[in-house]
């Protein structure tokens, strides 16, 4: 058994590898390169623009008020669950893990994956808007199964392409929600949990121990695993409506906390901010990275790093999001593209960034050596909390980032949670109201597994089906770039231009699109 499992991990290593390095990272690169052009550069064009009608709303009520209707949710909320799913242990360890492993240059080229990562994310938006139709039970349900199978099996002699890709975007999706959008995540908080706050009796009470001694499972980390199953059964049970509830309660407050508490820190060791982004500019370009555990890694090594890092934060390209944003009550594609480009820009433009000066600024890290206070990359985070907030001898940032690990990675289960509800949806057809519950029971099961893993294998495999998302969506949304251009054009005219008498595209569906149009006459909605 043993041996069939080293074999396993060495097949998924290597597929792994091809679709996130050889293959995936510069096709995602490319793609938003594409796409940038494509819409003209609209993240940079239309700034003030996209910033006004997405930061600049929020205290609207139209933007961030319920909807009071359960086939959609307001675009708050969808930005919200986008956020939940994609705001995650990546923003904290996983930024950490690319400045050890790839040295602060990997931070300048997350910045560019996230650029064009935009533009990317945009589109995947608009287009599942645009292509989005009601359920049995008048949810909406959009994603890249939808413009996979409408829009290029649109194309003359690729419905079956069409289809075929649809279908396997969704396997992957499901398959993928499973691991990283649930026993990886768990696994997680149980692991950072149990050891910032230690319960003596409940921790020294080993119920397993794994083959090789190197992990054992405790009662405490069973006791926890019971609890996260049933607070998230409560609320994935509940549908989107209740996921969405909570994620506009808890995403926007864990977000600003861990934002005030890293500015805290930047400020405080303010006299280091010039030679934290000396770093990482400077060996963004050597080919080598200065210091560390990076020595002597290359410069495509690095890009490589620091941009597949970019991804695992914002996901934009995996077409993950789109799945939640097409459940927003927007009429117009592209204005829920737009609040795309937001969360990219926030997930890593502001997220990451706020964790990388933290840890560059703060002396966990040596900027001269690249020597760390601790071994564990992991920890850098926590490390850099605790020198400066702690109440005696309570770590009290060491804490903070415990809780912190914790809600972003319990909201990100809620997130996938969703994902995997609508991937099962689609290939579920007519047995959908059906086999979405069985669904939901399953997930809410498997995150006991979660709790008590002792291997890595099951997140490595849906690290994978993760990344194999990414190859299905991307040629989508490569494919329909010409429909992407009209949509932005024809807003554009509309919206920023004011030309009244162009009309709006709002549905690939005529029906949609008539009803669309009615109610942005009839209320002067967008």
């Amino acid at each position: 058994m043993e041996q069939f499992f080293e074999r396993l991990g060495n097949i998924n290593d290597t597929v792994n590898t091809f679709v996130w390095t050889t293959l995936g990272v510069w096709l995602l690169i490319a793609v938003g390169i594409i796409m940038t052009i494509t819409t003209g550069f609209f993240q940079v064009a239309h700034f003030r623009h996209w910033m006004n009608k997405t930061l600049g709303s929020l205290f609207d009520s139209k933007v961030k008020g319920r909807t009071g209707d359960h086939a959609s949710i307001s675009q708050f909320q969808a930005l919200c669950t986008a956020l939940a799913a994609t705001v995650g242990v990546g923003n904290i360890a996983g930024v950490a893990a690319a400045i050890t492993a790839g040295g602060p240059g990997a931070i300048f080229w997350m910045w560019v994956a996230a650029f064009f990562g935009m533009m990317t994310n945009y589109s995947e938006n608009i287009l599942g808007i645009y292509f989005r139709r009601k359920n049995k039970e008048g949810e909406w349900s959009g994603g890249a199964m939808y413009y996979l199978q409408d829009g290029l099996g649109g194309y003359k002699g690729l419905r079956p392409v069409g289809r075929i890709l649809a279908i396997l975007f969704a396997v992957c999706a499901t398959l993928a929600s499973f691991g990283i959008g649930n026993m990886g995540q768990v696994n997680k908080i149980v692991v950072n949990f149990t050891s910032a706050f230690d319960i003596k009796p409940l921790s020294g009470h080993v119920l397993y121990t794994s083959f090789d001694g190197n992990s054992a499972i405790t009662l405490y980390m069973l006791i926890t695993g019971i609890i996260l199953m049933i607070l998230v059964g409560v609320i994935v049970i509940g549908g989107l409506q209740r996921i969405a509830v909570v994620a506009e309660s808890v995403v926007p407050v864990m977000v600003v906390a861990f934002i005030l508490g890293s500015l805290m820190i930047i400020f405080k060791n303010f006299s280091q901010i010039d030679d934290a982004f000396a770093a990482i500019f400077t060996s963004a370009f050597t080919g080598k990275a200065a210091w560390g555990g990076a020595a002597g890694i290359t410069l495509k090594q690095v890009i490589t790093l620091g941009c597949k890092r970019g991804v695992f934060s914002n996901e934009a390209g995996l077409g993950s999001s789109v799945m939640v944003h097409s459940n927003s009550n927007v009429l117009e594609p592209v204005k829920q593209g737009i609040w795309g480009i937001f969360e990219v820009f926030a997930d890593t433009i502001v997220i990451c960034t706020m964790t990388a000066l933290t840890i560059l600024t703060s002396g966990v890290i040596d900027l001269k050596t690249g020597a760390t206070v601790s071994d564990n990359d992991a920890t850098l985070v926590a490390d850099a909390f605790a020198s400066v907030f702690h109440i005696g001898s309570f770590e009290l940032g060491r804490a903070f980032i415990a809780l912190a690990i914790l809600l972003f990675a319990f909201t990100t289960i809620l997130g996938w949670s969703h994902y995997g509800t609508k991937a099962v949806e689609y290939l579920a057809g007519e047995k959908a109201p059906v086999v979405t519950r069985i669904y939901k029971v399953v997930f809410v099961l498997m995150i006991l597994s979660g709790a008590l893993m002792t291997s890595s294998l099951a997140w490595d495999i849906s690290d994978t089906f993760n990344g194999m998302m990414m190859i299905p969506n991307l040629i989508g949304v490569l494919s329909l770039a010409p429909v992407v251009k009209k949509l932005t054009r024809n807003y554009i005219e509309r919206r920023i231009n004011n030309n009244t008498n162009v009309k709006p595209m709002l549905s690939f569906f005529a029906d949609i699109e008539e009803e669309n149009a009615a109610k942005i006459l009839r209320t002067g909605e967008e």
